[in-house]
């Protein structure tokens, strides 16, 4: 019964996360809070090793809620249920979107899936901030070495001698090094 329940789940998540995988984080925060399969900071290391494994963000964590809910079977079914709308809408698309594509209705409708996409993500974003640089719960606490970390990461991305000279993965192999030594010493 918990396999069909993570399918149904991560089906309904991939149904409406629509912008990629950091769009399923509000999501997530909302299965957690639900079902307790895992906690907020469950929520912030699954976010931290998704983006740090290969492979998509969503995948990565539909494998990781899972694993964790129903071991090996739960880490296949929950992102089959995850990525199911995906390819029924792949499918779906290839097949009706050629012939209507010059339609209004449908550039309106693709129009208008941008900002409902840039909303999920922002919300995502707010969410890993609020998990991982501040917490409001009890007032305002600020993470220092976290959101020193941060700071010194998109300075050196946006840097522009080395924006073009070293790739993404270093800062995020910097930060996950640097991660562990700050918990290390917490």
């Amino acid at each position: 019964m918990i396999l069909l329940r993570l399918y149904w789940e991560f089906l309904l998540i991939g149904l409406f996360s629509v912008g990629g995988g950091m769009a399923t984080v509000p999501f997530l925060f909302d299965l957690s809070a639900r079902t307790g399969w895992f906690t907020t900071a469950d929520l912030a290391n699954m976010i931290a090793i998704s983006e740090a494994t290969p492979g998509p963000i969503g995948v990565n964590m539909a494998t990781y809620v899972g694993s964790v809910t129903a071991g090996v079977p739960g880490g296949i079914v929950a992102p089959l249920g995850l990525v199911t709308p995906a390819f029924l809408a792949i499918l779906l698309v290839a097949r009706v979107l050629m012939t209507v594509w010059k339609s209004p209705r449908v550039q309106g409708l693709f129009y208008a899936l941008r900002p409902a996409s840039v909303g999920l993500i922002g919300a995502a974003c707010w969410a890993v901030c609020s998990v991982s640089l501040f917490s409001l719960e009890g007032g305002l606490t600020i993470h220092w070495p976290s959101l020193i970390l941060f700071a010194v990461i998109f300075w050196a991305m946006t840097f522009p001698k080395w924006k073009e000279k070293v790739p993404a993965v270093a800062y995020v192999g910097l930060a996950a090094v640097v991660g562990v030594v700050f918990k290390m010493v917490d």
